[in-house]
């Protein structure tokens, strides 16, 4: 026992037979043997310099080092310490090479990652990388600073394999990012969609809704394929099985935005129903836009059948490549404003208004031209009557345009939307008033017609003011009649509380005490609606129930968006492509986190 505690003093003090591990990571005299320290400063570790063998920590007692050079490298044992110095300056030199590779080969990987990302964004091929980015690059580089420069970019990884693991890493990190900022917002709200793909694949896509940092953020969450059928029952096992995979609480989803599909909206097994029933606070909304669009369908027989002729007079012409040569040649001969007539689409929303208005642009191009091959829809086109009437259509539709537009982009809250609607409904008034009274200056295409070709506004005043009223009423029964409730939360200031708004005593008194405030009331004039409310800390009650009236979608345009996004991307070129991570990093506003990317590569190998 005493033999034990003298030699654990010994080591202790450092004598020759214990030395401490910062001494002997700093004893010069250990080069003498032929070794060297590597290693961080906690944990060193010896090197031979002639060998490049690296044995144990405790190797570094003299008594070892020197049994290693008498036993491996006898014939230097009588060699001075100079002659170990020059090996020493060799080592180190080999590993600032191999520290300069890994340095090139990690900005290599940054770069790849980089010119990926900017492929995703842009929609193109995988493969294009190395056919195109990388030869230009190339090329700048030999031009400007030189061919040494030049063959440096040799290092960056771009095969088409490569950039789709560069896109996958990144869309992986893009959507870790959305999935953390979901689970850390109180509420949610979604919208999704349904449509078919180049390769007849079903797919389903949904975008979310979300505070974050006191703001409303809006994201693209997945774009999943349906295997078989497109059923509710379908639908939702897609919509749930992402939920409940990336830990997602149902609780919070407080909306649900959908078209008026029978699968979405069925009264019983419809997938807002079956939403509903994991989600209780999840509220319904109609897509705002297809509502527009369904109200706006349904005209007169006499404006109808002036549409489907003006429908038959440019596909005579658009859609037959002779005549649309010779009809492109007559307009450039007649120094037309345009000079191709546009395809009627009925599903695109601004579709009907840009045809109608086009074909009015090129009235009389069209005239001369179906007069020219003998047509016999050139009778319509030389009825004053049915001109005026196609011009009326092509004002209408130009206005209805506007208010698609108005209520199409980001951040469109129901309030906003509202008032679009509410706007058109009352110029809807306004403008049958006036053509009561034989005015239509808020048709300036009919007025010009009504002038130019002298003919008696009686012609066509009943069925314009009849598609008005026709068109209110139809506003009426898509949108109601009814006011908004919730004016409270746009405006707590001016708006008074209603029954309607279901606010209990202790809200009502609440809002009485934030309505009395007057520094809030100069924030609210100055930050978003979002970032008013979100910041009342103060009233924790009233911010709640406030957010779940503004949180919710009034369209699904981030989905029709993204199929535009989709329909571009997979192609008849890329019918295989699997196109989730493609689409997320082209739809998202996410920066994936690049150089966290790169720090997680464990490997430098230029392929990877």
């Amino acid at each position: 026992m005493d033999r034990f505690l003298v030699s654990k003093v010994k080591v202790r003090e450092g004598t020759e037979s214990g030395v401490s591990r910062k001494r002997r990571k700093y004893d010069p005299d250990y080069l003498k043997f032929g070794f060297s320290c590597i290693g961080p400063d906690d944990a060193p570790l010896p090197q031979c310099v002639i060998c490049k063998e690296v044995p144990a920590n405790d190797s570094m007692r003299p008594c070892k080092l020197r049994r290693h050079i008498e036993t491996k490298h006898q014939s230097l044992t009588t060699q001075p310490r100079e002659f170990f110095d020059p090996k020493l300056n060799e080592l180190r030199s080999q590993k600032k090479v191999i520290e300069s590779f890994g340095t090139v080969n990690t900005k290599a990987t940054e770069a790849s990652y980089r010119v990926a990302l900017r492929i995703a964004k842009a929609g193109k091929p995988h493969n294009i990388g190395e056919t195109l980015p990388l030869p230009a690059a190339k090329d700048m580089c030999s031009v400007l600073m030189g061919e040494a420069t030049a063959t440096k970019l040799d290092a960056i990884p771009m095969s088409d394999n490569t950039i789709q693991r560069r896109i996958s890493d990144m869309a992986a990190d893009v959507k870790e990012q959305v999935l953390d900022a979901i689970r850390e917002s109180p509420f949610f709200s979604i919208q999704l969609d349904e449509s078919t793909d180049v390769a007849n694949c079903a797919q389903i896509m949904v975008y979310v809704r979300f505070i974050k940092e006191l703001d409303v953020q809006e994201e693209f969450l997945f774009c999943r394929p349906l295997p078989a059928r497109t059923t509710a029952a379908e639908i939702l096992k897609a919509l749930n099985d992402f939920i409940q995979e990336n830990n997602i609480d149902w609780s919070r989803c407080c909306g649900i935005c959908t078209d008026g599909a029978r699968a979405m909206t069925g009264r019983h097994s419809g997938l807002v129903k079956q939403v509903q029933a994991v989600a209780p606070a999840a509220v319904w909304s109609h897509c705002i836009i297809h509502r527009q669009a369904l109200a706006t369908k349904r005209m007169p027989k006499e404006l109808h059948a002036v549409l489907d002729e003006a429908v038959k007079i440019v596909n005579l012409i658009k859609s037959r490549a002779m005549n649309a040569r010779l009809f492109s040649t007559l307009c450039n001969e007649m120094d037309a404003h345009f000079h191709q007539l546009l395809l009627h689409c009925e599903v695109r929303w601004l579709s009907r208004g840009k045809v109608l208005t086009r074909l009015c642009d090129l009235r009389e191009e069209v005239l001369m031209f179906l007069a020219e091959i003998n047509s016999p829809l050139v009778k319509h086109m030389e009825d004053t009557k049915w001109v005026a009437m196609l011009a009326y259509l092509s004002d209408i539709f130009d206005r209805i345009n506007t208010l698609n537009t108005s209520l199409q982009g980001k951040e469109c809250h129901v309030f906003l939307a509202h008032d679009q609607v509410s706007a058109f409904r009352k110029k809807l008034d306004l403008w049958c008033a006036r053509v009561e009274r034989g005015s239509v200056e808020m048709f300036p295409t009919l007025e010009d017609v009504v002038e130019k070709t002298g003919l008696q506004l009686d012609c066509v005043q009943q069925v314009v003011i009849a598609h008005l009223k026709g068109l209110r009423e139809q506003f009426g029964d898509y949108f109601g009649e009814e006011t908004l409730a919730n004016q409270w939360v746009r405006n707590p200031f001016s708006f008074p509380v209603t029954p309607r708004d279901g606010l209990t005593l202790q809200e009502e008194e609440a809002l009485v005490e934030l309505n009395s405030n007057m520094d809030l009331k100069q924030k609210m004039s100055e930050v978003s609606l979002a970032h008013f409310w979100l910041s009342a800390v103060e009233f924790p009650d009233l911010t709640k129930k406030a957010v779940k009236v503004f949180i919710p979608f009034t369209s699904t345009y981030l989905c029709e968006c993204g199929f535009s996004a989709l329909t571009m991307i997979k192609s008849k070129y890329r019918s295989r492509l699997r196109v989730g991570d493609d689409l997320r990093l082209f739809l998202s506003t996410v920066h994936p986190r690049i150089n966290r990317l790169c720090a997680s590569k464990t490997q430098t190998h230029c392929s990877h």
